[in-house]
């Protein structure tokens, strides 16, 4: 059993894999590898499973050396790291692959794997991002923008009377409360950043066919009421973990 991490900005996400299949367990704060409790959180989430492999992609630089000592320590093997000079089944054409996220990394050869090449991976994590692999089955680059949570909590820290909201699916595009006009403008005005930049790309590679794949927090709930996101799969990441440690890499 293959031990499957995505270390982000915020969570770090944790799943077990097998040769055919990936198995999403949860997330806890990737300020843990740092506080030195991430092995206590490891655990819990595991119960008694002991994986006997695993790897890991990781946006956070400065936790890498506590992830391998505590994998190390914890369950006696060196973990993987998927990086742009060790990933497999998707080729690089972008001019410095070293500065690509590996999440989105993983998330090019999962969506490869799954759907083909062209692809596009909408990923909603704390900054929404935009992954094209293009015909060639190459990444070849994409998009970042702010994230749903950031954009809110932007304008509750930068005004004086926007409360914190929690995102959800607004009653009208008309709010009929401060909170609802926050909530509309966030949900219908996110679906419309997504909306407008996928037609862009979808324009400017002038591709007739181009699955698009979400994943990330708020994925299910903007992929809702929008017909150009084809699937939602939550453990995308996890997935391309799996497929770049696994033998299923083509």
């Amino acid at each position: 059993m293959m031990l499957l991490l995505d270390v982000g900005n915020t969570h770090t996400h944790v799943g077990l894999g097998d040769p055919r299949r990936t198995r999403v367990l949860g997330d806890f704060p990737t300020e843990a590898w740092r506080a030195g409790t991430a092995a206590d959180s490891l655990r819990e989430l595991l119960k008694s499973t002991r994986p006997d492999s695993g790897g890991f992609c990781s946006v956070v630089p400065a936790v890498n050396g506590s992830v391998r000592s505590t994998l190390t320590s914890e369950f006696g093997f060196e973990p993987r790291q998927l990086s742009s000079d060790t990933v497999r089944g998707v080729g690089i054409r972008y001019p410095k692959p070293g500065t690509i996220g590996q999440d989105r990394l993983a998330n090019a050869l999962a969506a490869r794997h799954r759907f083909g090449a062209p692809v596009l991976v909408v990923d909603f994590g704390t900054a929404v991002t935009f992954d094209v692999v293009d015909r060639h089955g190459d990444y070849i680059g994409g998009i970042i923008a702010p994230g749903l949570s950031a954009m809110t909590d932007y304008l509750h820290e930068k005004t004086a009377l926007l409360p914190r909201i929690r995102i959800r699916e607004p009653r009208s595009v008309v709010g009929r409360s401060t909170e609802q006009a926050m909530l509309a403008g966030a949900v219908h005005g996110y679906r419309g950043l997504v909306r407008g930049l996928i037609q862009e790309l979808r324009k400017e590679l002038g591709a007739r066919r181009l699955p698009v794949v979400a994943t990330g927090g708020y994925a299910r709930l903007i992929a809702r009421k929008m017909p150009a996101i084809d699937e939602v799969v939550p453990g995308l990441t996890l997935e391309g973990v799996r497929l770049f440690l696994g033998e299923g890499v083509g």
